[in-house]
């Protein structure tokens, strides 16, 4: 089934009936949070470093020196 054809068939429901499908829906989805590993986090995003202009711009300053104002 779709999801556009879950929604029709949701609306088909009367109201209490449709507000259990949603309420238990939402906790069903609350339950299962993701388990994020973050050492697997630069992984995720390398491919935007090395491709997307914007993100590297600032890597041609790398090679100045930087000097710390006291």
């Amino acid at each position: 089934m779709s999801p556009s054809e879950l929604i029709k068939e949701i609306n088909t429901l009367a109201p209490k009936k449709r507000m259990y499908v949603i309420e238990h829906a939402i906790r069903s989805f609350r339950k299962r949070k993701p388990i994020l590993d973050l050492k697997n986090i630069p992984d995720l995003f390398i491919d935007d470093y090395n491709n997307d202009s914007e993100l590297i711009a600032f890597t041609s300053l790398d090679i100045e020196a930087f000097y710390e104002p006291r």
